[in-house]
């Protein structure tokens, strides 16, 4: 299988390319002919009646040389305040490359800087979303990156494969491309063994495919097969492709969607990054899940974390491995007091009427 023909039943494609394939050999310049040749690519696409979203990479690895970070050094291993101000260099030439390549095939781009915050509250996604389908409908394509001169550690996305999953649920795309440096998913590392065999479909992500996946190599790149394959139980779980390549029409490795995709709200719900806390449940309450009820807070062993009403949290079971996601009614304060009580007493230990389900079926996503 090869890129065109996994992408052919795709309406909506976000497409998020990578540093690896940005930068040139030497490290110091735009690779503007691979961006060129790119965008050509994307033009037929276009015309074809595809709507295309970009996700790039390779604001930090520009700005690297300015601020004297050596190219040997890992992503991870860069001081936060470097790697913000290395990225305050390098977004605008990044987004100029990509704005010379569209210019002269009579198309234009947009530049588009999206936070966790933003993804992560309702309201401001909503908001996000308007504006990335306004550009669509004038044919402007998005260029978006994480706003990361901005950012502290704990409230960026880490990298911009779960960035491209956000993106793609926001705008309910049919599919995810991750552009890197690889065709795809190996049984093996293909750098160091010679014996690894290509994967070109997965049906189903299990923890065999988990276990072939490896972190990033010292360089330009953040993410890794790792973090690829977590964008890609992101996607599939949300109703949404997620495709691994190198290039536009060249071998692949296809994450197929799972059949049962949520709606909008439920997607969100779903590919959140950053939960607020936890809970863990009893088999009974798991089972009543199963069968499509909600959660009660009789179901409930313990809490972790701190939120408060609205906020997303993760559902675990008895061995901590996660069943769901869901909006709590209540805060973990109040979740702590009323857990393991029957319904009849919830509301007298909370001395005022409030739900009686601590996540209502309608605000809980099943995994």
């Amino acid at each position: 299988m090869n890129t065109s023909d996994a992408l052919k039943n795709s309406k909506r494609i976000v497409i998020k390319i990578g540093s690896a394939l940005l930068i040139n050999e030497t490290h110091e310049e735009l690779n503007q002919e691979w961006i060129d040749s790119l965008a050509k690519k994307i033009h037929t696409l276009n015309k074809s009646g595809k709507e295309i979203v970009i996700v790039s990479s390779g604001a930090v690895a520009m700005g690297r040389k300015a601020l004297g970070i050596p190219f040997d050094i890992a992503p991870g291993n860069i001081r936060l305040e470097q790697k913000q101000a290395a990225s305050a260099v390098g977004q605008p030439l990044v987004f100029n490359g990509y704005q010379k390549a569209f210019e002269q095939l009579g198309m234009c781009v947009a530049q588009v800087l999206l936070t966790m915050s933003t993804t992560e509250s309702r309201r401001m996604h909503l908001n996000a979303r308007e504006t990335l389908q306004a550009l669509l409908n004038k044919n402007i394509i998005p260029v978006i990156n994480e706003n990361d001169t901005v950012l502290t550690q704990e409230i960026r996305f880490g990298d911009n494969d779960s960035l491209a999953v956000r993106v793609a649920q926001m705008m309910e795309a049919d599919t995810v491309l991750l552009l890197s440096s690889t065709e795809g998913l190996h049984t093996a590392d293909p750098n160091t063994n010679p014996d690894a065999e290509h994967i070109s479909l997965v049906e189903e992500i299990t923890d065999e495919y988990i276990k072939m996946a490896g972190d990033a190599l010292p360089g330009p790149s953040t993410g890794g097969m790792k973090s690829k394959i977590e964008a890609a139980q992101a996607a599939t779980r949300a109703g949404i492709s997620l495709i691994i390549a190198r290039e536009l029409d060249g071998k692949c490795t296809l994450f197929k969607a799972q059949d049962n995709a949520p709606n909008a709200r439920k997607r969100w719900i779903a590919t959140h990054m950053k939960p607020k806390g936890s809970v863990t449940i009893d088999d009974g309450a798991l089972k009543a899940l199963q069968d499509g009820k909600s959660l009660l807070p009789i179901g409930v062993k313990s809490v972790e974390g701190s939120f408060e009403r609205g906020d997303v949290i993760k559902v675990l079971g008895h061995n901590r491995n996660e069943v769901a996601m869901g909006i709590s009614a209540y805060s973990s304060k109040d979740t702590s007091m009323i857990m393991g009580q029957k319904k009849e007493w919830v509301h007298t230990l909370q001395g005022y009427l409030g739900r009686d389900e601590l996540i209502h079926r309608n605000d809980l996503v099943l995994f």
